[in-house]
């Protein structure tokens, strides 16, 4: 029976060494971490990190995270998962939450701070949408800026001019 660990951040510019910290302080070797580098609204099962360790683990094995809003920020995601995970008689272990889905309380207390994971993740959602309309209100625009048809016809002709020169 091994100790896997899982790690997620969402950026390259974030860093997963406090979640590294916690599973190897949680007894899980530096060599059985599986990490990505992902935004947690991709389903698990599309991320690569997550793909290897579901083709590693056995049955018996442990799923240790950091905490489990690691697994995915979805309620779905989090909760298919874990499932995926015991259906294959694997354990998950949450360091920070100190959550052991084996358990009905447990599960209990995983449904919940997934929940709130998701409720966050759609507040952060809420108020980019809303700081995006405001922008847009005052004036910003988004996006390539429009293309002046006439700057594209000169160069245009200056490129077929340079082809037709070779």
């Amino acid at each position: 029976m091994r100790q896997l660990g899982y790690t997620r951040v969402s950026t390259v510019t974030q860093d997963a060494q406090l979640q590294l910290d916690a599973l190897v302080g949680a007894g899980v070797q530096k060599r059985d971490v599986f990490a990505d580098v992902t935004s947690g609204s991709r389903a698990a099962a599309e991320r690569p990190g997550m793909k290897k360790l579901l083709a590693y683990v056995q049955p018996g094995d442990t799923v240790v995270v950091w905490r489990v809003d690691r697994l995915g920020r979805s309620l779905i995601d989090v909760l298919k998962t874990v499932n995926l995970l015991r259906d294959r008689d694997v354990h998950v272990r949450s360091v920070a939450d100190g959550i052991d889905p084996a358990t009905s309380t447990g599960r209990l207390m995983l449904n919940m701070l997934a929940t709130l994971a998701e409720y966050e993740r759609e507040l952060i959602v809420e108020r980019v949408t809303a700081g995006i309309a405001a922008a847009r209100q005052n004036g910003t625009r988004f996006g390539r800026p429009v293309s002046d048809p006439a700057v594209i016809a000169d160069k245009l002709q200056l490129a077929r001019e340079a082809r037709a020169k070779g």
